[in-house]
């Protein structure tokens, strides 16, 4: 509880687009007022890209602005008023920090800080909190999720790892396949003129050559140096697609869910790589969970303000579609987490550890960025995608 005496005032709760700065007074808007010559406070709320809410002095949910409505997944009609414990777990530790504002009248920060809710699962978020000067016992709350913000330092160590990929499966197809089809070769003509004794060691060389000449043809894909030629395309109908496969194949006997945000832009893709790089992606939810007890969820958003760096100070372009495939599974062991998008690691025992290498080479074709958030019991894979750009 506040250790100071806490002033009641009656609370007008609303949504920050909802606000208008040019009516009314400072004290009925715990933004004040705006300058007649700028834009409104609501605006500048809702231009911001992270989550910010406000919290009477009840725990209530005063202002939102647009990304908070989107962390949330509600919208603010749906969460003014409302106490924070309807929307996240009775026992967040983010309750812990507000109380902690609160009661010692100054803003605090926390680099990590599990958001956890019914209604969008288990989240881990760096958190800036301050008390309000004009408001007794209200407090403002800002949002940075660890998950995307990790995922866009690590695209150019991603891109990076992808281009020596490259590099390396051009090599490998250019002096490697050739003089091993010359072994090949030798192998299959002396084999007729050796001893029965002898005629398995032939077979053998034969065997591993054409081991090795697979191996390197599933390398090749990381080779190809030829623009890809893209189309716009609706996302949903790509995601669709891939859900009807798994549903007929890996996915038998789990729950899939699609949960998509119908007002989705269009996307400038390749329709056969993104139905590659899902399904690789579906497949590998499918089989971390078990058959009567899994669950898939296909979700779509729209993130406001997710840019992707770009090494050298380039441009950053905006990645506004963020495409989920989440999963109840067991998770990622932890010790491969680091380097899950890396050739040749994987967790499978008969895997080949290249599904996820060329998943990070089809986004990166695509402009967009790919990130992961793993515990026992959830896992989400998040791609961020660009938009079409309208001519």
């Amino acid at each position: 509880m506040s250790a100071r005496t806490a002033t009641l005032v009656p609370v007008r709760a609303v949504a920050a687009r909802d606000l208008n700065s040019d009516k009314g007074n400072a004290g009925d808007d715990p933004r004040g007022p705006a300058n007649q010559d700028g834009p409104a406070a609501s605006e500048l709320l809702e231009a911001l890209p992270l989550p910010l809410i406000a919290l009477d002095d009840a725990d209530r949910i005063g202002v939102v602005n647009g990304a908070a409505e989107q962390f949330l997944g509600a919208s603010a009609a749906h969460l003014r008023g409302r106490a924070l414990t309807e929307i996240l777990v009775g026992d967040s530790p983010l309750l812990a920090l507000v109380h902690q504002v609160r009661q010692d009248g100054v803003a605090l920060s926390e680099e990590a800080c599990v958001v956890e809710s019914p209604r969008f699962g288990r989240r881990e978020a760096a958190v800036d909190l301050a008390p309000l000067a004009n408001r007794s016992g209200w407090v403002a709350i800002l949002l940075r999720e660890r998950l995307i913000a990790r995922g866009l330092d690590r695209q150019a160590q991603q891109q990076g790892a992808v281009r020596s990929l490259n590099a390396m499966a051009a090599l490998l197809a250019h002096e490697i396949k050739n003089p091993l089809s010359g072994i090949r070769g030798a192998a299959q003509l002396i084999e007729p003129d050796l001893p029965p004794s002898r005629q398995m060691l032939a077979a053998l060389i034969r065997e591993e050559a054409d081991r090795i000449r697979g191996l390197v043809d599933r390398m090749e894909m990381f080779a190809q140096a030829a623009p890809v030629a893209f189309s716009t395309l609706n996302i949903h109908e790509v995601l669709d697609h891939v859900r009807h496969l798994g549903e007929a194949g890996v996915a038998d006997g789990r729950t899939v869910i699609a949960d998509y945000d119908p007002s989705l832009p269009l996307l400038h893709g390749h329709r056969d790589l993104l139905i590659q790089l899902f399904l690789n992606l579906f497949k590998n939810a499918a089989e971390a969970t078990q058959p009567k007890t899994g669950r898939i969820r296909l979700i779509t958003r729209y993130r406001q303000g997710a840019k992707l760096t770009r090494p050298g100070g380039g441009a950053a372009p905006h990645l506004p579609l963020a495409v989920s495939i989440e999963d109840n599974g067991s998770g990622v062991p932890d010790a491969l987490q680091a380097r899950l998008f890396d050739p040749f690691v994987t967790s499978k025992a008969t895997g080949k550890g290249l599904g996820l290498a060329l998943a990070a080479k089809i986004v990166a074709d695509h402009g967009g960025a790919i990130e992961f958030e793993s515990v026992p019991g959830r896992t989400v894979f998040i791609v961020l995608l660009p938009a079409a750009v309208e001519n």
